[in-house]
């Protein structure tokens, strides 16, 4: 018998074989799963010197583990209190971590080095959380704590990638002049906690550190202060800061830009969309492609399905000269047609439209918008409150609260999220603070529960203020 043939037969037998198997019910035979994943972070072995050492005058930290470890991000995850002026090296090697500390340290001082999440285990990289190693250069292990939150004055949310500062023995010009004493990361909660800290009067801020120098050395940075000196004794204390940008962050054109060129036919765009419905709530917009070098509003009208010219219209232009607005108090339901003149405008190049161009359009109904009914309890006029409704970033509405109740019969619909702005000059806006004044930034709440406005439905809401 041929080789080709002793293959064939083996494959005859071989799959007769496997077609009976499976017919008699037998058991499957898999490759295996490998078992549950490890999810047990590592486990510290020993220190040296042991956690809590008093009297500490080495220059060496060596900590070993259970198992392979990793070190992750460490001037991300590392934190030193108090602040060094230089970091230590960190280093590891399989079950070891090794810390070399670099700077003087100070007398009779309570050191903690926090490595966040920085430790993990080698093969599935679970962290051994917030672990942190307390030695003390004295005789004692200080073991108080000042904890708190941070809030974002103009929202009332948190913001994690702000840091909490600590200074001692501190000026008002401490903060932009030199690094904190000690830094406290912040959670998703706003809340931070400074701990091992002595018996003594410190300052507090938060600062979103743009530059890395831990220093207040910018308007634009996200910063906050406390009105006054913390003590911290023997009694636990807390406090909230709230935080502003003294100016907006505007990114910088850059010095050479190229103008795109400017297209040769003059068009434009409506706000009317496809739906030719024309919001009761806003102006009539039109976009043109190119800036308009004339711009003449007697050969723009807008009339009734008979050609009458509708009387009180007011059109004007932006500063672009592209953005041209019609202004009306739009009726309910009504029919309208918006004549545009072929040499109404044109652009830079004389550029005429190519017609003149009439939009048939109607306005809305009142069912396309829901109906508001706000009311509010607790209400104290003396904190001018202001219930903003907002549609992402963007402030739609804002409203004084001047009594229990306040509606509103015609109400774009969609979901809003709702802030109440505590308005301490009665200007109607947000005013945020100044550190060299030391003026505060107003303060604003974000309500949990946003607000959905349904078309056509009565909505209402009950605010706690």
């Amino acid at each position: 018998m041929t080789i080709k043939n002793l293959l064939y037969t083996a494959a005859v037998f071989l799959s007769i074989y496997i077609l009976s198997m499976a017919g008699t019910g037998c058991a499957q035979i898999g490759a295996p799963t490998g078992g549950p994943r490890d999810s047990i972070p590592p486990v510290l072995v020993s220190a040296t010197p042991k956690l809590l050492t008093t009297n500490f005058k080495g220059k060496q930290i060596t900590l070993i583990f259970n198992e392979y470890i990793n070190v992750l991000e460490v001037q991300k995850n590392v934190l030193v209190s108090p602040f060094p002026k230089t970091f230590p090296l960190i280093d590891f090697k399989l079950k070891t971590v090794t810390i070399k500390l670099k700077d003087t340290l100070l007398d009779n001082t309570t050191y903690a080095i926090n490595f966040g999440n920085a430790i993990a285990d080698n093969n599935e990289g679970n962290p051994f959380k917030e672990f942190t190693y307390v030695f003390s250069t004295g005789k004692t292990i200080d073991s108080l704590k000042l904890s708190g939150a941070v809030i974002m004055a103009e929202t009332g949310k948190a913001d994690s990638t702000l840091q909490a500062l600590l200074y001692r023995n501190a000026n008002d010009s401490s903060v932009q002049q030199r690094k904190p004493d000690y830094i406290a990361k912040i959670n998703p909660a706003g809340k931070f906690t400074f701990t091992n800290l002595s018996e003594g009067v410190y300052r507090v801020y938060a600062l979103k550190d743009g530059d890395g120098g831990k220093t207040y050395n910018s308007k634009i940075e996200s910063f906050a202060f406390a009105n006054a000196d913390i003590v911290v004794a023997a009694l636990p204390d807390s406090v909230i800061l709230y935080a502003y940008e003294e100016e907006k962050d505007i990114k910088k054109l850059p010095v050479a830009t190229i103008r795109p060129a400017a297209d040769k036919k003059l068009k434009y765009t409506s706000s009317l969309a496809t739906s030719m419905q024309q919001d009761l709530l806003t102006n009539l917009e039109l976009h043109f492609n190119n800036k308009l070098k004339v711009f003449d509003t007697t050969k723009i009208i807008v009339t009734d399905t008979n050609f009458n010219k509708i009387e009180g219209i007011s059109i004007s232009i932006d500063s672009t000269r592209k953005n041209v607005s019609i202004k009306n108090k739009w009726p309910v339901d009504t029919y309208y047609r918006l004549i545009i003149s072929k040499d109404a405008v044109s652009d830079s190049a004389n550029n005429l439209l190519a017609k003149t161009d009439t939009l048939r359009f109607k306005s809305k109904k009142e069912g396309d918008y829901g109906s508001l009914l706000l009311r509010f309890s607790k209400i104290d006029l003396t904190k001018h409150m202001v219930i903003q409704f907002l549609n992402g970033a963007e402030i739609v509405k804002s409203i004084p609260v001047t009594g229990p109740t306040w509606s509103d019969k015609l109400f774009t619909p969609g979901e809003y999220e709702l802030r109440i702005l505590y308005d301490a000059n009665n200007n109607g806006i947000w005013d945020t603070g100044n550190y060299t004044k030391k003026l505060q930034p107003e303060k604003a709440v974000t309500l949990d529960k946003k607000l959905t406005i349904k078309a056509n439905w009565e909505n209402e809401r009950d605010i706690e203020l």
